[in-house]
């Protein structure tokens, strides 16, 4: 029987293996969800949670707590403007959420609309104020993946460009305001490089030029990998046992040179530390399967046993979700329950706009 959540009182026995979704549940204050990012992105909130008790810090105090050698690694995925509005041909309206765009030009996408278009509808998006569209997308048909919840289309022109020029940014579900150009800027890292993703890697947002140049000043090395957040990072676990959940498939890239500098890390003796959770499923994946390129759908929970990732920083997740318990398998299920209730009593601000947490990997 599931139960209520509760204030971040442990459900788990010390020492045992959570694998019920209600043991990652908690209740959060709305408030603390932040619909906005804070003024400047290092001035947020760092939550340094490597021990017991954690310390209260600001983020531009990351280059301080990390030493010469260590290794930082990046996801350099960028945000593509993946929400687009439109209607069909009767002229009821719906909503795409662009998951990906295929090697051959065509697109796989979410569809919002009161009853789903046939293959062959022609859907008329971006229309002006006189209902003219901007571009047409045809229905191709159901997407194999993803239980058949994606559509296939086809867009009469570069999907990449249509996106650039009429689509919106695609905010998480629970920011409640409509895109603007502060979202434009500010949900989108300053070194994303290859478009793709429909979310962004929020651990990433905290940093800015003045942190990269004390990171190098420090001694700190760079490495990135893209892996191109899907929409399905948002998607609930639908089963208790969370060991039945089944992720969504994503595509990610270890380019050799940072593959060089993994290996000159270890050598080193210095730490492999992976900005937001995306980048350790990247890196573990690698670790896992020895592909530097293809799809992964790596669930981590706990019981996981890690072989890159030495010390992560990511933001605060929504209860009972995937990202939760990445996070409770890396630092431990107990310890990750303590700094959240920790990081509520002390009014962190949460999700993907909201503060930062720098983990240690626990022993395994």
């Amino acid at each position: 029987m599931s139960h209520a959540p509760t204030d971040l009182d442990a459900t788990a026995p010390r020492g045992t293996c959570p694998l019920t979704v209600d043991d990652f549940d908690f209740a959060l204050p709305p408030e603390l969800i932040a619909q906005h990012p804070a003024p400047q992105r290092s001035a947020s909130r760092l939550l340094d949670g490597r021990q017991w008790p954690p310390v209260d810090r600001i983020f531009r105090d990351l280059p301080t707590l990390l030493a010469p050698g260590d290794l930082l690694v990046f996801n350099d995925t960028q945000v593509i403007k993946a929400r687009l509005f439109g209607h069909k041909p009767t002229g009821g309206r719906l909503e795409l959420l662009v998951e990906r765009v295929l090697a051959d030009g065509d697109v796989v996408a979410h569809m919002k609309v009161s009853k789903k278009p046939t293959p062959g509808t022609v859907l008329h998006m971006a229309p002006d104020a006189h209902g003219q569209p901007a571009f047409t997308a045809t229905v191709l048909g159901r997407w194999p993946d993803a239980d058949g919840a994606l559509f296939r289309l086809r867009f009469s022109d570069d999907p990449y460009a249509l996106m650039a020029r009429h689509g919106h940014v695609p905010l998480p579900p629970y920011i409640e305001h409509a895109d603007t150009a502060e979202d434009e800027r500010r949900y989108q890292t300053i070194f994303a490089r290859h478009p793709g993703a429909v979310a962004a890697p929020t651990a990433a947002l905290h940093f800015d030029e003045a942190v990269l140049a004390a990171l190098h000043a420090r001694g700190v090395q760079r490495a990135s990998v893209t892996l191109h957040v899907g929409a399905g990072t948002f998607q609930p676990v639908r089963v208790r046992d969370v060991r039945q959940h089944r992720m969504h498939h994503e595509w990610y890239r270890i380019p050799a040179e940072t593959l060089q500098a993994l290996a000159q890390t270890r050598r080193s003796g210095g730490r492999v530390l992976a900005v937001g959770t995306t980048t350790v499923r990247t890196l573990e994946s690698w670790a896992a399967t020895g592909r530097t390129e293809g799809e992964t759908d790596l669930f981590i929970i706990p019981g996981f046993r890690f072989q890159v990732v030495d010390l992560m920083i990511t933001n605060f997740h929504l209860p009972r979700s995937t990202l939760m318990m990445l996070v409770s398998a890396f630092a431990g299920y107990d310890h990750v329950m303590a700094l959240y209730r920790h990081a509520i009593a002390q009014r962190y601000r949460f999700f993907s706009y909201g503060d930062a947490m720098l983990l240690q990997r626990a022993p395994q």
